[in-house]
């Protein structure tokens, strides 16, 4: 039968203990500095105010390491960063999922799919050999894109000539999983484009694959 003195029973349990307190600590989402005062940084952490001295450690594992008139440098998870006041910063980040989507040919040979933009339901085209989403006027109040007033005048060269455009970014491009936000698109005056062009400003940030009569859409990792 084996013996366990009571030294090492003491130095198990102190290890128990510091491997669960460091599992606790350092799990915070957000962080800012409320305040400065003697040598105390005042901070609001997950939504709870803690007031800390210089060299003492908040119960969420935040140490202040120094404190002067405009900042304090704080050390969390073993990183030291300087922090200002009224600056919060978010610890909590979300792992990008990589997303794929399939789009068919069509009867005419041309990939159709439905999608949305800033939210709204849509049918594009999809054109790698557009350099950017394309819409025209009609199509461009419909979705209640204030182009004239938001839109930097320019020009794009179509089936028909010369043709004046708008450049807009728009907020959100959606086809089935895979969403881009801040995206860059042409307002074109007239019946041109079509259907709206799903160009390289959205495809652009995506792997495209082609196989058979389909095509793939995927998120570069």
């Amino acid at each position: 039968m084996k013996h366990v003195s009571l030294k090492q029973g003491l130095t198990g349990l102190l290890v128990f203990l510091l491997s669960m307190a460091t599992a606790n600590v350092f799990a915070i989402e957000t962080l800012s500095l409320q305040g400065l005062s003697a040598n105390k940084a005042v901070m609001m952490i997950d939504g709870k105010l803690r007031v800390v001295a210089t060299g003492k450690t908040s119960p969420e594992g935040v140490k202040v390491i120094s404190v002067d008139r405009d900042a304090a440098v704080l050390e969390v998870a073993g990183e030291q960063q300087r922090y200002t006041l009224n600056n919060a910063v978010s610890f909590n980040f979300t792992k990008i999922e990589n997303r794929t989507e399939k789009i068919f040919k069509d009867r005419g040979g041309m990939y159709r799919t439905v999608g949305s933009i800033n939210g709204r339901s849509v049918d594009l085209l999809v054109d790698t050999g557009a350099s950017s989403v394309a819409m025209n006027t009609v199509q461009a109040k419909r979705l209640g894109i204030r182009y004239r007033e938001t839109g930097k005048v320019s020009g794009v060269s179509t089936a028909s000539g010369y043709e004046k455009a708008y450049q807009v970014n728009l907020k959100t491009v959606s086809v089935g999983g895979i969403t881009q936000k801040n995206v860059r698109a042409m307002v074109i005056d007239g019946n041109h484009p079509g259907p709206i062009l799903l160009g390289m400003t959205f495809l652009g940030k995506l792997k495209v694959e082609h196989s058979g009569n389909a095509m793939t859409l995927k998120q570069r990792k």
